[in-house]
């Protein structure tokens, strides 16, 4: 199948679509008495998302004891450890606020089903989500400078393009870009807010997914889209691996992003 690209209206027809997909995944996963393994990502891209989707599990009824979720990404205190969640940019409290509290509680979804990474034991998660039998659907945002979850651009002077593709989870330092940027979307502008560390769910298992599915809708993403429809795979555009990918979609949105040519 390869890379496919889909444009559609509006951020809430992307934000349907998104969740019609996964939620398709988890119920012919479950319906098969199969576990279903959703990667999770955050942002602001992904809110309405997680509110639909909520509310077309609950419709649905699905008893989601065989749900496992595993978010991409969490910010690590200087500690070491994940940012308590408290921490007003907590991935941890974004993902309960947006999505864990609106499932039905009689759905039966557990606390022991929804993972994170660990920055004190970052491989642990990559071993669990194998154990699992690996990712049914990764969603995906997309970084002003291309990055996926945490993965940032890297010189290919430093590193091979098999090599970035290999990379397993891990604690990583944030690139002044991503921090600016998180501070301005995330913190109202407070740049001291956004931690300089994050742990990261690798290139390995992001890619390793059986299906993957990558949103858009800001204007500021227009230039790294631009660069994957030219169809080279580098570590210094990380969501350019998705060029590659057997079953991989990018599906954007036409009133917030102006693609221009080349890509309607």
């Amino acid at each position: 199948m390869g890379l496919e690209w889909v444009r559609v209206d509006n951020y809430e027809a992307m934000s349907e679509a998104g969740a019609a997909r996964i939620a398709a995944v988890i119920e012919d996963r479950l319906g098969k008495h199969r576990p279903a393994v959703v990667g999770m990502a955050t942002g602001n891209t992904m809110l309405r998302l997680y509110e639909r989707l909520a509310e077309t599990l609950n419709q649905r009824r699905l008893d989601l004891a065989g749900l496992h979720t595993f978010n991409l990404d969490e910010y690590v205190a200087a500690d070491g450890r994940s940012v308590p969640a408290d921490h007003p940019l907590s991935y941890h409290a974004y993902m309960e606020k947006n999505f864990f509290a609106r499932l039905d509680p009689d759905l039966a979804m557990r606390r022991d089903q929804i993972h994170f990474p660990d920055p004190t034991c970052p491989t642990a998660v990559d071993e669990r989500i194998e154990r699992l039998g690996g990712l049914d659907v990764q969603l995906l945002g997309i970084g002003f400078n291309g990055h996926i979850a945490f993965n940032e651009p890297v010189s290919e002077a430093e590193i091979s393009v098999a090599e970035f593709a290999a990379l397993p989870t891990r604690v990583i330092d944030l690139t002044e870009r991503t921090i600016e940027t998180n501070a301005r979307l995330t913190a109202g502008g407070n740049r001291a807010q956004v931690p300089r560390r994050a742990v990261t769910l690798g290139m390995k298992p992001i890619l390793a997914a059986r299906e993957i599915l990558l949103l858009a809708c800001f204007p500021e993403q227009r230039e790294p889209l631009r660069r994957i429809r030219q169809g080279r795979v580098t570590p210094e555009l990380p969501a350019s691996y998705l060029i590659d990918h057997p079953h991989a979609t990018i599906l954007y949105t036409a009133d917030t992003i102006c693609l221009g040519e080349g890509l309607h």
